[in-house]
């Protein structure tokens, strides 16, 4: 008795597979997301850096309610720190770097500034949001800090087209 092979049934054949291709595929599949990822978090930065010094009288006012010593120093400061942080994930050079600007920012102003447990309804709400919306945004950072280098400064490139060949 012979023994059946695939061969014998076409439909258990498998398409010969580009390996070359299915690496560049799982490339493109991890690309588009950081690159996205760059661009949302990094433009998050680099937003809130420049506000920093449009808005650096408010926001020295509200850092002097806060007992913090020389609050246009420390606007301006942390302001640079987080729009070179911002400016070095979207574009990918240092992204470790920048991500640790963002992670000694994120460290030193979520305690101080939005020190929830030390106000009274409804700014306690408030405060509260500010503070975990920067907890999330640390855990980001320290993400972003272990991310294999280097990152494409390029946007990922369009999948190819599809063919006709089977």
């Amino acid at each position: 008795m012979r023994t059946a092979t695939h061969a014998d049934r076409p439909h258990l054949t498998r398409p010969a597979v580009d390996l070359a291709e299915l690496i560049r595929a799982q490339a493109r599949s991890r690309e588009l997301p950081l690159w996205a990822g760059r661009v949302l978090f990094g433009g998050y930065f680099i937003y809130s850096g420049l506000n920093h010094f449009l808005n650096l009288e408010s926001m020295a006012t509200y850092v002097a309610s806060k007992n913090i010593a020389s609050p246009e120093v420390a606007v301006a400061l942390s302001g640079l720190l987080i729009l070179l942080g911002g400016l070095s994930i979207l574009s990918g050079q240092w992204p470790r770097v920048g991500a640790l600007f963002i992670a000694v920012f994120l460290a030193v102003v979520t305690p101080t500034m939005h020190n929830f447990w030390a106000e009274a309804e409804p700014a306690r709400a408030q405060q509260l949001a500010y503070f975990t919306r920067n907890l999330a945004l640390l855990g980001a950072a320290f993400l972003a800090m272990v991310i294999p280098e280097p990152w494409n400064a390029q946007p990922p490139p369009a999948p190819p087209a599809p063919t006709d060949e089977v």
